[in-house]
């Protein structure tokens, strides 16, 4: 027995230019990485070096059964200077999104993906609004130059993620624990995915854009107390809600979601003692995915979903088919259940730089050896893409 996907069911895998491309030095990652207590356990150096074996891994990729490819643009390599724009960089991103369609893939560019460039963080980042001014004219520039190229555009990656974490919990640039700055920061976020949306419909090209949030399967602790859920609530409230609101008349909103998060009376509880915990440090739990596609569908008030990220880092392979095998029954689960469900990208296509962890985690369908840069396919990549040529889930 299968269980099938609806036809033009979009099937795809994800990167971000800072985590495979190598060498993106103006950019505060960058700039992150080299600063000494900041807890990263390496830097990203040359990573997967696909700014130049990109023809290569797309042809792969397409090879296995994939029909969507989600890669972002570096602002930094565009704008390297304030006002100062690199036709080079531009016509590297250019190539990019027509190799993709070259094979069959729809180009679906992320246009903030983590990483800001250092001259727009001297006067306070996302917590100045000039970032917002500054995010929507490199947007504005960009899609002149790919817009007629691209399938469906992310304005930004998790800006839930890059606030709280940069401003908040103080192990992203810019290192702030200052929760005035991280709520700033999130309304700027807001802000300018509100304007890149403009500006990109007002762009060149015609295509659906939308934005992507991190996403957590929340639960309260014990489920029945008022406290807990409250608690659950508020934390939420802040986390994920205000940027779900932020997408209500998108075209699309991309969930991202790998766990869950337990919330007692008294704030988070982690990891339940006796479950699996992976090398992130969360709990195997592939219920996140169809939790959080109801969440987003509700909150949004039904703007159709796009899943794009969900995966596992593990060493082990069977388990990373077994997530994904059980992650994509809940997400038929939802179709049946009448949400508009647009379509799964794994993440990750490769094993590649995952911020502060560094090169351990191995999200990747596709193994990259980062002495030779030869890539090798895993089991779950060739049955992922089974899954994806088929558009069915086999028993």
């Amino acid at each position: 027995m299968s269980r099938s996907f609806p036809d033009g069911f979009r099937w795809g895998t994800a990167t971000a230019a800072h985590q495979v491309e190598g060498g993106n030095v103006h950019n505060d990652w960058w700039a992150w990485e080299h600063t000494p207590g900041s807890g990263c356990v390496e830097a990203s150096g040359d990573a997967c070096d696909q700014l130049h074996r990109y023809p290569a891994d797309l042809e792969l990729l397409a090879a296995l059964g994939f029909d969507s490819y989600r890669f972002s643009v570096e602002w930094s390599r565009i704008e390297p200077a304030e006002g100062e724009f690199s036709t080079v960089a531009l016509d590297h991103y250019r190539r990019v999104c027509a190799s993709c369609l070259e094979h069959g893939l729809d180009p679906v560019v992320t246009f903030h993906h983590f990483t800001t460039p250092t001259w727009a963080t001297t006067d306070g980042g996302w917590s100045d609004p000039a970032i917002v001014d500054r995010f929507g004219r490199f947007c504005e520039t960009t899609v002149g130059r790919l817009g007629d190229l691209v399938a469906r555009a992310c304005t930004i990656n998790e800006p839930n993620i890059v606030s709280f974490m940069g401003y908040m919990g103080g192990v992203f640039p810019p290192g702030a624990r200052d929760r005035d700055r991280w709520l700033r920061a999130s309304d700027h976020f807001v802000a300018a995915h509100r304007r890149a949306v403009e500006v990109l419909k007002a762009g060149r090209g015609d295509f659906p854009v939308g934005l992507t949030v991190s996403m957590s399967d929340y639960q309260a602790v014990p489920a029945d107390d008022p406290a807990a859920q409250q608690r659950l609530e508020r934390v939420r409230g802040h986390s994920e809600d205000v940027f779900l609101r932020a997408c209500r008349g998108d075209d699309f909103v991309g969930v991202q979601a790998y766990s869950r998060t337990r919330v007692g009376p008294d704030g988070m509880l982690g990891n339940e003692p006796g479950r699996d915990v992976l090398v992130m440090g969360y709990e195997y739990w592939p219920e996140v995915l169809a939790a959080t596609i109801r969440r987003a569908w509700e909150v949004t008030d039904h703007v159709p979903v796009l899943v794009t990220e969900n995966g596992i880092g593990t060493d082990d392979d069977e388990q990373r088919i077994r997530y994904v095998r059980a992650a994509l029954g809940g997400v038929l689960d939802c179709l049946d259940e009448g949400i508009e469900v647009l379509g799964y990208t794994y993440w990750s296509a490769l094993d590649n730089f995952e911020w502060a962890f560094g090169y351990a985690p191995r999200f990747g369908l596709v193994e990259v050896d980062r002495a030779t840069q030869q890539r090798l396919v895993k089991p779950s990549g060739r049955w992922l893409g089974a899954v994806a040529r088929t558009n069915q889930l086999p028993d």
